[in-house]
């Protein structure tokens, strides 16, 4: 019996950033805008949103696409970034902080600065994760009998992100 999962895990990660100094309630409006899409368009978004709470959610979702890229590595995977779609996105109500602000005849008024908690998550569109499942299942094939082993001996002197074409400059021929 093999024991092959049924679907492919796909790749999912996710960023926080707590105690930001804005309200919740502005934060998910520039929250709305990105919820599922890819991750390329919505940084893009948010590059041109005249909010000052985009560039923090930027930052986030920027640390977010960051984790899967690790986490993929951690796995062993290849993970093409293009693929990646804004999966979970939501603000939360921080603490508030209270403060007092004088008033006339010594009378002081109380009033609050709110915070809040933003999460990102992004995810791999599952046709993606069946595509590098596909891909790990070919290079496993290749990886195996002698051709395999030198292959792998030579992925390891070489490294992951060495290519294997030759080391002729391009553009120059071979005079015969």
């Amino acid at each position: 019996m093999a024991t092959q999962p049924l679907s492919p895990a796909v790749i999912e990660a996710e960023a926080q950033l707590r105690y930001t100094h804005v309200s919740p309630q502005k934060a998910r409006l520039v929250i709305d805008l990105i919820r599922g899409q890819r991750a390329e368009a919505a940084l893009d978004t948010l590059r041109f949103t005249k909010k000052r709470v985009a560039r923090e959610i930027e930052k986030v979702l920027r640390s977010a696409i960051a984790n899967a890229e690790r986490k993929a590595e951690d796995a062993g995977a290849t993970l093409d970034v293009d693929h990646l779609y804004v999966s979970r996105c939501f603000v939360n109500e921080g603490s508030r902080w209270k403060r007092i602000r004088p008033a006339p005849f010594g009378r002081a008024f109380r009033y609050q600065k709110r915070t809040a908690h933003i999460l990102v998550g992004v995810a791999e569109r599952l046709v993606a994760a069946e595509q590098r499942a596909a891909d790990a299942a070919v290079e496993a094939e290749k990886s195996k009998g002698v051709r395999g082993a030198v292959r792998r001996a030579r992925k390891a002197l070489t490294g992951p992100a060495a290519k294997t074409k030759s080391s002729k400059p391009a553009g120059k021929k071979d005079k015969e």
